[in-house]
């Protein structure tokens, strides 16, 4: 069998340059069929289809016009959708003429409802209509007169016909028209809108963005009700073609903030884009840094919060995680809920959470540095005790902190991983065993335990999980420089970390504002939330021309005591 098809398969393969339109499925199909299925033919044959697969041949054939041939389209696209069995090819004769179409669709992606009702059934129903194929009438006729479908638009490539398919749309081609009809059949399964998980708030809307973009862009427009908010649209990903949306409010960002990035889209150029961390680490100005330069949320509301700033929003299609852009380092101390609650309220929470975060980032590394190098800073009472907790342990304190710090982080680990109910049990029944027996077996001191414990709370406060990463990623080399240094190792470890911050933009925006370079007007909302009625201006570093929050020059406070008018 080999000897006999050997010869055959050569020549056909020599008939194939560059991916040849001459071989279609039907024909490899006939041919398996003719030969059987013996293994050494079929890895002759395999060798043979690579050939239809190519990058280059791809690239090449979806530049093609339409041609007003239907059978030659068809096989392109058999082609192009080798071995995919849920594409599906739909024939149909339209009208009197019995003018030959073909509708393409994918299986799972396009809803079959939709098709069956609004397309095939439509399409059927043509008796009488002037359908000449002849300079695109009949694709004018269809588009205009018989589908029942929201959204219709003619294209002209073959590229443009694996995109529409390939995007859960519906293709319907004509022999003997040069254009052919986008259908609008999306209607694959996805996740309803819920209570985000990452930011949950006790006041405060319950909506969270899903992985269906076009929800994610809805629930903007429900809470930002003006043709000013624009958004726009880029197809990032050579492989995926993810769709990504800009959403911003004309007037309102700023358009040199807004033009660099719609640069940094553009110049992505990667083979696929699963989630928006992908495009966060490829469009963000130091990618070797600790800290996150781009903020990212799964709450409409402080999305649409960002853009009434002056902010612009990156919204990708597959994920619910959208991008916020500029980002200074402030953001990631202010939750949703702090605009929800009174300001007193919220100055209370927000500086809670600056104390904890200090303690996140420096209490293990000052507490080695006190017990190294620092003894005379503590009451006499309290060294007595440390010393005395740590008289049988064989470990520097620092390589107490240091075991502990991790044995934390494993169980914090393990704890994400397992499914919830068994992964709070493992962190909380984990914690307390391995604590109290690393206590009894001199291992570790108590005061250690009680250092790591607070240490570990306290990196909770933080409303954002990226920047609680970078925390305690620092935390383990402020604690070193306690050990070999004491607290001045620590203050110049802060002077570095400090010189690095100002030094970060995201977006020509500084990191570090408004406190550097110092806003004056921004300060309000930075280590407390300003009443409502004092906050008239948008933050002066981000937002374009219409900075004012009030067209009015006045603004309605408080009544003074006593006083029952305003």
């Amino acid at each position: 069998m080999k000897k006999l098809w050997t010869p055959c398969l050569k020549k056909l393969s020599a008939r194939l340059p560059g991916a040849s339109l001459t071989l279609t499925k039907k024909k490899l199909d006939d041919l398996t069929n003719l030969i059987g299925h013996s293994d050494s033919v079929a890895a002759e044959i395999n060798q043979i289809t690579k050939k239809l697969i190519t990058p280059d041949s791809f690239e090449k054939q979806e530049k093609l016009p339409i041609s007003p041939i239907l059978a030659d389209n068809l096989q392109i696209l058999q082609q192009l959708f080798f071995h995919c069995i849920d594409v599906q090819f739909r024939d149909l004769a339209i009208g009197r003429e019995q003018v030959t179409a073909m509708l393409i669709f994918i299986d799972g992606l396009a809803d079959k409802n939709r098709i069956d009702g609004h397309i095939v059934k439509s399409l059927m129903a043509v008796q009488c209509s002037p359908l000449a194929p002849t300079q695109g009438i009949a694709i004018q006729s269809i588009k205009k007169l018989f589908l029942a479908a929201a959204e219709v638009r003619e294209i002209a490539t073959i590229g443009e016909i694996t995109e529409t398919i390939l995007t859960g749309d519906s293709v319907l081609l004509l022999d003997g028209a040069v254009t052919a009809l986008h259908i609008d059949t999306r209607g694959w399964e996805s996740r309803d809108v819920s209570e985000p998980i990452t930011e949950s708030v006790v006041r405060g809307p319950r909506e969270g963005f899903t992985e269906n973009i076009r929800t994610n862009t809805a629930l903007l427009r429900r809470r930002i009700k003006t043709p000013r908010l624009r958004l726009e649209k880029y197809i990032v990903g050579r492989m995926t073609k993810t769709e990504v949306n800009l959403a911003y409010l004309t007037g309102t960002a700023d358009d040199s903030v807004l033009e660099e990035v719609r640069r940094r889209i553009e110049r992505i150029d990667v083979d696929s884009i699963l989630e928006s961390a992908y495009i966060e680490e490829l469009i963000e100005d130091a990618p070797y840094s600790m800290f996150p330069q781009i903020e990212h949320s799964e709450r409409p509301d402080k999305v649409a919060a960002a853009i009434l700033e002056g902010r612009v929003a990156i919204v990708i299609d597959g994920t619910p995680f959208v991008l916020i852009v500029p980002t200074v380092m402030i953001q990631f101390w202010q939750s949703s809920e702090d605009y929800y609650e009174r300001y007193p309220t919220a100055w209370l929470v927000r500086t809670v959470r600056f104390v904890y975060s200090t303690l996140a980032l420096l209490l293990p590394g000052i507490y080695v540095a006190i017990t190294n190098f620092h003894q005379e800073m503590l009451p006499t009472a309290l060294l007595i005790n440390i010393a005395a907790s740590h008289a049988g342990v064989p470990f520097p304190i620092y390589v107490e902190a240091l075991l502990m710090e991790i044995t934390f982080e494993t169980l914090r680990e393990a704890g994400v991983r397992l499914p919830q109910p068994v992964g709070q049990a493992v962190s909380i029944v984990g914690g307390l065993v391995i604590g109290e027996a690393a206590v009894r077996a001199g291992i570790v001191s108590p005061s250690t335990i009680i250092v790591v414990a607070i240490t570990g709370i306290s990196s909770f406060a933080l409303p954002a999980y990226n920047l609680g990463w970078s925390l305690r990623l620092l935390r383990f080399v402020f604690g070193f420089l306690g050990f070999i240094s004491g607290l001045y190792g620590i203050l110049l470890g802060l002077l570095i970390l400090l010189i690095h911050i100002t030094s970060l933009r995201s977006f020509g925006v500084p990191y570090f504002t408004p406190l550097a370079p110092f806003k004056r007007q921004d300060i309000k909302d930075v280590f407390t939330r300003a009443p409502w009625w004092s906050m008239d201006e948008r933050p002066v570093s981000i937002s374009g021309s219409d900075a004012n929050r009030r067209r009015q020059k006045y603004f309605l406070k408080p009544r003074p005591p006593g006083n029952s008018g305003w």
